[in-house]
């Protein structure tokens, strides 16, 4: 029994001492993140909103009057030159055909009969110039009809994809009447609205950044073309930026962010940093935590400007080169050791 005592004590002797131990120790330094701040190069170009334009379009139509019997496309489709698009009732074509045929049948029948009297001397010179006029009228009534029958068809005169179908089947086409507009988007246009005492600086040259959301795409813009008459209501004036489009992304209607570097724009360093990086402490002012050479975290007053893709520019507060801690301050204070 006293045997038993004495080993418990001893027991106890020694979970003391290892308690007392690591509380004399040092505290483990606290894992956090950390990013250097760098210097991030951009420009001071002017940022616009437009509107993403075909290069051409085309309103295609029928030259006469009927009713749709069908229609090929649908809106979105692309199209080569010479694809048929729609028809039309052909029925009544067909028939002034078929008479302009036989009219023309008739009249050569009868020039090949004269033919052989006036070559005879047996026929009136008068007379045969008007057999000749038949001929000819006839021949001239049937290549109309043959036309006529022809624009029943309705091609595409160009190649691209079709932006609005505005006539179904069905429906009755008046002659010019628009059936479906052909969009030319191989390229494209970004259409601006410059304020008038920003217009002057801008050249068929002047580079640009386009950057469309909808299309996940940014791409540098090419030509410039400038208007020269101003929105008698917003005093801009419309610019279009020539834009490749090989790859049929960029569509009409979408909206564009475009920068322009004008003349007198010029390249600055700013500093930035991860929005969660920045802190707001209880008197409303904005922080950091900074990592000295120590390796300890201090906390570091800054102020911010513009924020963009999740980043802040910082105005002021921080130097290049310094250490600041982006993940894990929730669990710092004022001197204490971090690893990273």
């Amino acid at each position: 029994m006293k045997k038993s005592i004495l080993g418990l004590l001893a027991l106890l002797a020694v979970c003391s001492c290892g308690h007392e131990s690591q509380e004399n120790g040092a505290k483990a330094p606290t894992r956090v993140k950390t990013q250097i701040v760098a210097p991030a190069f951009s420009d001071d170009a002017q940022t616009y909103v437009g509107i993403v334009e075909e290069q051409e379009g085309t309103a295609v139509s029928f030259t006469g009057m009927g009713v749709v019997k069908r229609m090929l496309v649908n809106e979105g489709q692309a199209v080569s030159r010479g694809q048929l698009i729609a028809e039309m009732d052909d029925t009544q074509a067909r028939n002034l055909l078929s008479g302009a045929e036989a009219q023309m049948t008739q009249a050569n029948d009868a020039l090949e009969r004269y033919k052989m009297l006036h070559d005879n001397g047996s026929l009136p010179e008068v007379q045969w110039v008007e057999i000749q006029s038949k001929v000819a009228q006839a021949r001239s009534q049937y290549e109309v009809a043959r036309k006529n029958l022809a624009d029943c068809r309705l091609e595409a005169p160009v190649s691209g994809i079709v932006g609005r179908k505005l006539v179904g089947a069905g429906e009755t086409a008046m002659p010019s009447q628009a059936v479906v507009t052909i969009l030319d988007i191989s390229s494209v246009k970004v259409k601006v609205a410059i304020p008038e005492a920003e217009i002057s600086s801008i050249t068929p040259s002047t580079p640009s950044s386009i950057s469309v959301e909808a299309a996940q795409k940014q791409v540098s813009g090419g030509r410039i073309e400038k208007g020269v008459q101003a929105d008698a209501i917003t005093h801009t004036y419309d610019v279009r930026i020539h834009v490749a489009n090989a790859d049929r992304k960029l569509l009409p209607g979408m909206v564009a962010s475009v920068r322009l570097l004008t003349e007198g724009s010029h390249a600055i360093t700013r500093k930035s940093l991860p929005v969660t990086a920045v802190q707001k402490a209880a008197d409303g002012s904005l922080f950091v935590w900074t990592v000295a050479a120590d390796s300890t975290a201090h906390r570091s007053k800054i102020s911010i400007g513009k924020t963009h893709n999740n980043q802040v520019a910082v105005s002021e507060g921080l130097d290049i080169g310094q250490r600041v801690v982006t993940e894990g301050y929730q669990k710092l204070s004022e001197g204490t050791k971090v690893v990273f």
